[in-house]
């Protein structure tokens, strides 16, 4: 089973709310989650960004791949 680290879209029209969600690369974006891994809101100024670092390297320590939005939201977060 491949899993990925990446976004599910939640929140209304217009008022994205997305959550950081570790899932097997099959799933569909808004599918059953393994875990949730952290959340990212982008209507707040400045932008929210909350990861559960530890859970996140023991997920990639198991062999997930991360997105390239989450691997660049990791990044600005220092992991």
């Amino acid at each position: 089973m491949a899993v990925k680290i990446r976004l599910t879209r939640m929140g209304s029209k217009k008022k994205p709310f997305y959550r950081i969600v570790a899932l097997d690369s099959k799933t569909r974006r808004d599918g059953r989650p393994l875990e949730f891994l952290g959340f990212y809101n982008p209507m707040t100024e400045p932008v929210d960004v909350r990861l559960d670092a530890e859970r996140i390297k023991y997920w990639m320590g198991q062999g997930a791949q991360p997105s390239e939005t989450v691997k660049s939201l990791m990044q600005k977060n220092g992991l």
